[in-house]
């Protein structure tokens, strides 16, 4: 009775039921779980083959990119004044060194590394620009060091010798500050770079020409795919785009002028800039003391730069461009032709000159250069031309005060004063032209007869470059027509600098005028006007046996004020306190060739001074058996 009871308690058909349910629930599942596993399958193997293959082929091929050589810089006689050289750099990939530490010990055994390359190396490490990025440890590797580095290259995962190449400057200090140099990139640069276009170059134009013509000379990166093995070393390459070399440039300047002007300047402060007045191309750019821009490229340690920025006499501080200083007397052609235009003064008029001038109503006395404390000086009868070949301050005090200062403003603004004009200069200042409204604004002061006077004599806040003032000759010697100083004459590059746009004449001061000052200018070199007795200030320092025609005007500029009644004592002063030396040229007058300005700081009297500097360079560039370039580049260097 129970069996019979417990079997009707037990439904195998419910139980078959219940057991077929499950077993397609089961297989629904199983079926789904299938199908989600073919569609990722087909989501990777095939949706997305080409991302997972790609990030698969980077576990062995990566790309590299591949730095393009520098463009050459040339003199105008094809003389190589910025190049390449070969060198081997030892490189390290961080991601592939097993032990940094170990490893930087182990190269301090082999090739001596220094505290300051590990410390340089940590810091270019900490700005590298992605992952697997080779950071340079020493940039050029001797072959001992190659050789120690090769034989212990199993012992070094990681660290590879690569070749390459690095700018160098042949003539080191001579043109450094016309030519520039390249600098590594910073951390600021990383910021403002293309990083694609400088994904492998280390080094970028910082001054001068290279930093001017940076995006022409650098080039354009290439690239190669590369199999690497499980310790990262490069295997094969798959292919590769090779980089396109940065553009050639030839400039206007010339070595062999370019060093006689430094030779010149004999180790003074100092500053020449000499120009072909018919294209404006500057020929020498000559900045004294001056620094070797290889040091660097090759590796200037920190005490070194330091002795370099600390240096009283400024190596690094580019005169004939980033310099600016008051002219002197070297302003005086321009105020006598705003004097003609204006009509406040003719090649005839005359005056006494006691040696002294004074303002109407007033006892202060605005003294010549030819006065003394004893005798009082004065320069007689001075007019127009004596006043310029003579330099009398007496006769342009009086044309100042005439004048105003807008006049004189605004025949400094037309030959190019307060501006740059120049057409790639790097860097180039545009110095100072005050007037009323100028010294308002600046100094909250109303402008004074005597600002006038001053002005009239290039002192005051009038400030110039070299450059500019060898501009202001050039424009001299072209009768009126200006030029825009440039360095470049030729390139393999289509560069809008290579035909800048012309400025207009300078009409509105006749040729009759511009013919008068210029040959006042002469008498300031020769002989001058005999109807005074009287030779130019420069005569008997340059002009005796000059054997060409030369226009020059002499300055002398005034760093302190030396009080009424005391006599310029140079002797009692202060090296640095003394005046500057100006002398501006251009020859031969008849048909010009070259234009100087040239600056010795706290040098003295500008025609005893400057005007020897500005004459071998002249004679350097007219004269065919001029003393020219080995012993002067050893000057230069030094």
């Amino acid at each position: 009775m129970m069996d019979r009871d417990a079997l009707t308690l037990r439904n195998p058909e419910q139980e078959l039921r219940q057991f077929t349910g499950r077993a397609l629930t089961l297989w629904v599942l199983l079926a789904l779980a299938i199908l989600l596993l073919v569609m990722r399958l087909f989501q990777l193997q095939v949706l997305e083959h080409d991302r997972h293959a790609a990030r698969s082929e980077k576990n062995r091929i990566e790309v590299q990119p591949i730095a393009p050589p520098r463009g050459e810089i040339y003199d105008r006689k094809g003389r190589l004044i910025a190049g390449n050289l070969p060198v081997f750099s030892l490189m390290v990939v961080k991601e592939r060194v097993e032990d940094l530490e170990a490893t930087l010990a182990l190269l301090e055994t082999l090739i001596g590394l220094t505290a300051e390359e590990r410390e340089a190396f940590q810091g270019r490490l900490a700005r590298r620009r992605r992952p697997l990025e080779p950071v340079t440890l020493r940039l050029r590797l001797d072959p001992e060091a190659m050789a120690r580095v090769a034989v212990n290259r199993h012992r070094l995962p990681g660290v590879e010798i690569e070749a390459g190449l690095l700018r160098h400057y042949p003539e080191g200090a001579l043109l450094a500050h016309a030519v520039g140099s390249v600098r590594r990139l910073s951390e600021a640069d990383l910021q403002r770079v293309d990083p694609i276009a400088y994904s492998a170059t280390r080094f970028m134009g910082r001054l001068g020409v290279e930093a001017h013509y940076e995006r022409a000379l650098h080039g354009a990166v290439g690239h190669e795919r590369v199999e690497t093995d499980a310790r990262g070393r490069i295997t094969r390459t798959l292919d590769r785009t090779p980089p396109r070399a940065g553009h050639n440039l030839t400039l206007h300047l010339d070595r062999d002028l370019q060093a006689a002007a430094v030779a010149a300047l004999a180790g003074r402060r100092g500053a020449v800039v000499a120009l072909d007045p018919r294209t404006g191309g500057i020929l020498a750019l000559a900045s004294t003391p001056s620094y070797n821009p290889n040091d660097f490229i090759w590796g200037l340690d920190a005490e070194g730069y330091q002795a370099l920025q600390q240096d009283r006499d400024q190596p690094l501080f580019n005169r004939p461009v980033r310099g600016q200083y008051a002219p002197g007397s070297t302003f005086k052609p321009l105020v006598a032709l705003a004097a003609l235009t204006e009509g406040v003064t003719d090649w005839e008029r005359s005056l006494k000159d006691p040696g002294y001038y004074q303002l109407p109503g007033q006892s202060r006395k605005y003294r010549d250069w030819s006065w003394t404390a004893g005798n009082g000086g004065g320069q007689g009868v001075v007019d127009l031309r004596k006043a310029i070949y003579r330099s009398s301050n007496t006769y342009f005090f009086d044309l100042g005060n005439r004048l105003g200062p807008e006049p004189m403003a605004s025949v400094a603004r037309a030959f190019g004063l307060g501006s740059d004009r120049s057409v790639d200069v790097f860097g180039a200042r545009p110095g100072l032209v005050p007037d009323g409204g100028w010294k308002q604004q600046a100094q909250g002061q109303p402008w004074y007869p005597g600002d006038s006077l001053n002005f009239a004599i290039g002192q005051g806040a009038l400030l110039v470059t070299p450059l500019q003032l060898a501009t202001v000759a050039a424009t001299l010697a072209n009768r009126g027509q200006p030029v825009r100083p440039r360095f470049l004459m030729a390139s393999d590059a289509r560069l809008p600098e290579l035909a800048p746009a012309p400025l207009p004449p300078l009409d509105q001061f006749s040729q009759a005028d511009y013919a008068g000052v210029i040959e006042a200018m002469e008498a300031v070199v020769h002989r001058g006007n005999q109807r005074f007795g009287e030779n130019g200030t420069a005569w008997a320092y340059i002009g005796q046996d000059i054997p060409y025609r030369m226009a020059g005007k002499s300055g002398t500029a005034q760093v302190v004020e030396i009080p009424q009644g005391e006599e310029y004592d140079e002797e009692a002063l202060e090296e640095r306190q003394r005046k500057h030396a100006w002398f501006m040229a251009f020859a031969p007058v008849e048909a010009p060739e070259i234009a100087v300005a040239v600056l010795v700081e706290n040098g003295g009297g500008g025609s005893q001074i400057a005007a020897p500097v500005a004459r071998a360079v002249v004679d350097a560039w007219l004269l065919p058996k001029a003393p020219q370039a080995p012993q002067v580049a050893k000057v230069a260097q030094q």
